[in-house]
């Protein structure tokens, strides 16, 4: 059973459940692409700026589908090193591996913002949005990045995701929204009756219509 409509839906459900929780001057930071939708719902709902903050995972060799880590766009690097060091995983391949990330960082990040200058997070309320997380290796890296550029607090806020995973988030953020926590977790998808893929196309749109260029703590 899908719990889900779609994305737009989560993020109705998710601004409702955050509405209590966040205050003014606050900023909503989605992670690309589907979070972009639950995130512009929330930002929107909320009254609060939307931006975008891009974690990428960092894959195994022959299994780019199992995160080792992730990495964020200033630099930010978390491995898991237990899994690392069990599957042997050499340490070249991580510095290369970590090397196209950024690149594509990179280029997304010049794709969806252009040259509107990055907002400072400095003692700032962070919430950080995504469609759901699965390992939660990504988020975990766009919590460390957001910690490193001086927010006052971070909130996390999820639709969907694993109890397991959300019990870890929840010792490093300051709070934990997430609306639903299943006991069988295969995928963020299952849970939602629409999970087309969202296209760049559509990041750029939202982004603009949110008014990103308008935020007052731009820097």
């Amino acid at each position: 059973m899908n719990f889900f409509k779609d994305r737009v839906d989560a993020g109705k459900r998710l601004a409702n459940a955050l509405r209590n929780i966040v205050g003014k001057g606050a900023i909503v930071l989605a992670i690309p692409r589907g979070g972009v939708v639950v995130g512009f719902e929330v930002a929107h709902s909320l009254g609060l700026p939307l931006d975008v903050i891009i974690p990428r995972k960092i894959g195994a060799p022959d299994n780019p589908e199992l995160a080792i880590g992730a990495m964020t766009e200033d630099g930010t690097i978390l491995l898991d090193e237990s899994l690392v060091s069990y599957l042997g995983v050499p340490e070249g391949y991580v510095k290369g591996e970590s090397n196209r990330q950024k690149l594509e960082i990179e280029r997304r990040l010049k794709l969806y913002r252009g040259d509107v200058p990055y907002p400072t997070l400095r003692n700032r309320d962070v919430i950080i949005v995504d469609d759901g997380i699965a390992t939660g290796s990504t988020m975990k890296a766009a919590l460390a990045s957001t910690r490193k550029r001086g927010a006052k607090s971070v909130i996390v806020a999820i639709p969907v995701g694993p109890s397991s995973t959300i019990q870890q988030l929840e010792k490093e953020a300051d709070h934990v929204v997430c609306l639903y926590m299943p006991e069988l977790f295969q995928a963020i998808g299952q849970f939602y009756e629409d999970f087309a893929q969202t296209t760049d196309e559509e990041v750029i749109r939202l982004l603009r219509l949110s008014g990103q260029k308008k935020d007052s703590n731009a820097s």
